[in-house]
């Protein structure tokens, strides 16, 4: 960890009357850190959409295969984590250091929350570096100036988008985000990401008036979108196999997963 980031920022901005979606999230898998308007709001959302919590499992899982796929396949060795959420068990680090133990990993978020324990649980193998940025997903520029004291983006560099898109309202501006990102990695970076869709097919509808509950009670607002969009932030890119998929479909390691209304796909910049 970098001493870049003070963690006296952290408890200024911590506001637990309000639900939170990085406390919400580590409740519905089964996390501590989270307070008592978190787990109500959590619960009234996974009544309004049982399958919330698996969703939020499917992610997680998804996390460490595409992690373990890129490490162990492909040789990557710098992982760019944007809106990590709460530090859990298997984080990326830990993943990519399992397999190569020289990986260096950059986590990103703005959760005063997160940056809190981020500096005490996330750690490092002695051959690689692991290191924690406070920081907005709304300016690129910022994460990849303060990410390259630690990542090298002369050579590739695995670029984690799940769940994070969403909270940026704007299709248009989501898109212009993850294009930012990815230009400031070389070819033979790679794309990773989650997004939570509306589409009918996946079982996705009643995410809407989750959503609408969502950003009536909690924060930051978040919004689902079709296939056609989620697709669209790969422009420019090479979909590796099986391409855009619910997320518990990529390389699951069960042979019938089940579907989920989130998708997610690995990219590479050719």
């Amino acid at each position: 960890m970098s001493d870049s980031d003070t963690p006296a920022e952290g408890p200024t901005r911590l506001n637990t009357g309000v639900a939170h979606n990085a406390r919400v999230w580590n409740y519905w898998i089964g996390g501590k850190d989270n307070y008592e308007i978190d787990q109500r709001v959590g619960e009234h959302v996974a009544g309004m959409f049982p399958v919330i919590r698996e969703v939020a499992r499917a992610d997680r899982d998804f996390l460490g295969r595409a992690v373990r796929f890129l490490a162990g396949e492909r040789g990557v060795r710098q992982f760019l984590d944007i809106g990590t959420g709460l530090p859990t068990v298997d984080n990326t680090h830990e993943i990519a250091q399992r397999v190569a133990p020289d990986a260096r990993i950059v986590y990103v978020d703005n959760d005063p929350l997160v940056l809190i324990h981020a500096r005490t649980l996330l750690t490092s193998t002695r051959e690689g570096v692991t290191d924690y940025i406070d920081a907005d997903v709304h300016d690129p520029e910022a994460i990849v100036q303060r990410a390259a004291a630690t990542l090298d983006f002369e050579r590739p560099v695995a670029v984690m988008m799940l769940g994070i898109l969403n909270f940026i309202l704007d299709t248009e501006d989501a898109r212009e985000v993850v294009r930012r990102v990815m230009a400031a990695v070389p070819s033979g970076s790679f794309l990773v990401l989650t997004h939570p869709t509306f589409d009918a097919d996946l079982g996705g509808e009643g995410n809407v008036p989750a959503m609408e509950f969502w950003n009536e009670n909690a924060t930051p607002p978040i919004t689902a979108r079709s296939r056609a969009d989620v697709a669209a932030f790969f422009e420019g890119l090479d979909l590796l196999d099986p391409g855009l998929v619910p997320c518990s479909q990529w390389r699951p390691d069960s042979e019938s997963p089940a579907v989920v209304p989130q998708f997610g796909a690995v990219a590479v910049k050719p």
